[in-house]
């Protein structure tokens, strides 16, 4: 169903709200330079400070802006099951592809109470859902198990792991069947994801370097792995700049760096130190992103 380089989009500011006309810019600008798919407001698009206004304002725009050009996976997860039936039911009417739904963080479920999580909500909002399972911010891991109970439900259609643990794929084809899309949630593990048999990423870099990420992804599933690995050689620096404070802070600095909109975000994310600033241009510069 989805397949290749999505970018997991920021979310522009401007005197503290969201800019709308950046925003817009910034979601063509992707489309032109050969991204395969949209994440808006996902944790790269700062949801967890933005309204539930702002947050379905932007995924309207997203969608408005893709025009049907390229799939939307809108950002609709809580840790409250009511308010993510809420969040992917809006998706679902602005006319979004699917819904991205993490994990619920703080509450510490288990695995049952996963399974039940799910189950609401793709009984309630019918859109497909991609399960989001990052154990490094939400403290909580879906297993492979509980992966494979949930895909037997009718609007279950995939995952975003962000485990870094490249056993997961060839763990949950088996498990879940050869059609269960599963996409990379970490830049770094794009390729040995795809390896392992992912379908692509869902990227934070590629905010900043769209063209490289889609052309990797686009190599790899060519049969061309000479090239896909070339270019994750060149795109490795970049993926580390990226995470080298708290994302979305350095990845909004390149940005602004590329003049694509301000590296503005909102608390409790602020800006990034002199020296990761330093880490981020030069990384953009030898990848031949920054001039």
């Amino acid at each position: 169903m989805f397949k290749g380089s999505f970018v997991a989009l920021i979310t522009p500011f401007k005197d503290g709200q969201v800019d709308e006309e950046a925003f817009r810019n910034f979601v063509e600008w992707q489309i032109t330079e050969g991204t395969d798919g949209l994440v808006p407001v996902g944790t790269t698009g700062e949801s967890p400070t933005l309204s539930h206004e702002e947050h379905m304002r932007v995924v309207e725009l997203c969608i408005e802006v893709a025009g049907g050009r390229v799939p939307v996976i809108a950002g609709a997860g809580s840790n409250s099951t009511e308010e993510a039936i809420m969040l992917s039911k809006h998706a679902k009417k602005a006319g979004a592809d699917a819904a991205l739904v993490v994990t619920p963080y703080y509450n510490k479920p288990t695995q049952e109470g996963l399974y039940r999580h799910y189950d609401a909500i793709q009984s309630a909002a019918d859109i497909p859902i991609i399960i989001y399972n990052i154990p490094a911010r939400s403290i909580v891991d879906m297993s492979v198990d509980t992966m494979a109970r949930l895909s037997k439900l009718p609007n279950i259609v995939g995952v975003k792991d962000a485990t870094s643990d490249l056993n997961r794929p060839m763990l949950t084809t088996p498990a879940c069947g050869p059609d269960f899309c599963q996409l990379s949630g970490e830049d770094g593990t794009a390729i040995p994801f795809n390896a392992g048999g992912g379908q692509g990423c869902i990227s934070v870099t590629g905010n900043i370097a769209p063209k490289l990420c889609s052309e990797m992804q686009a190599a790899w599933f060519a049969g061309d792995v000479a090239r896909a690995m070339e270019l994750q050689d060149v795109l490795m620096p970049v993926h580390s700049a990226m995470f080298c404070e708290t994302s979305p802070g350095p990845v909004k600095y390149a940005t602004e760096l590329l003049g694509l909109c301000s590296a503005d975000a909102r608390l409790p994310i602020c800006e990034i130190a002199d020296s990761s600033k330093e880490q981020v241009k030069t990384a953009l510069k030898n990848a031949g992103i920054l001039s």
